[in-house]
């Protein structure tokens, strides 16, 4: 049923608890998990100077957001590839889905609602409305995304 199933990270606690379904779910399909990271480019494009400083430690953390889930997937015996890419969050995840033919994507959602969903957005929200490949958003637990 799932051959590729994809897992977007951004480190936070939110993304752990995706991360954990995703690779339960690799383990049960079999299916190949990839690890995201997208430093969203959007956030710094109006920066005038040190964006490019930034977009690297940017780079860098991602490196090791994806490189945590590979060695998690890893020790469950799951196949994994990792990929670090720059652009606009929600449109970078939709375009690798795509682009990698992506069966299921499992991605968290920090739970908010009401203004601070309004004024921040909803990467999950996007990728659900835009993907071509069905959504399982999970929501992070009240006391982990208030640490």
């Amino acid at each position: 049923m799932y051959d590729n199933i994809l897992v977007p990270t951004d480190g936070s606690a939110a993304s752990e608890g995706a991360v954990d379904h995703a690779i339960e779910l690799a383990k049960q399909y079999d299916a190949t998990l990839h690890a995201l990271y997208v430093v969203d480019t959007g956030a710094y494009s109006s920066m005038e100077v040190g964006s490019d400083i930034v977009i690297e430690a940017l780079q860098e953390e991602g490196n090791q957001a994806v490189e945590r889930v590979a060695s998690e997937a890893d020790d469950a015996g799951i196949r994994v590839e990792t990929s670090v890419r720059t652009g606009i969050a929600h449109r970078a995840i939709v375009e690798y889905v795509s682009e990698e033919e992506i069966d299921l994507v499992v991605m968290g959602t920090h739970g908010r609602t009401g203004v601070g969903r309004f004024l921040l957005g909803s990467v999950a929200e996007k990728v659900v409305r835009t993907a071509d490949a069905p959504v399982m958003t999970v929501r992070a637990n009240k006391e982990e995304t208030e640490e």
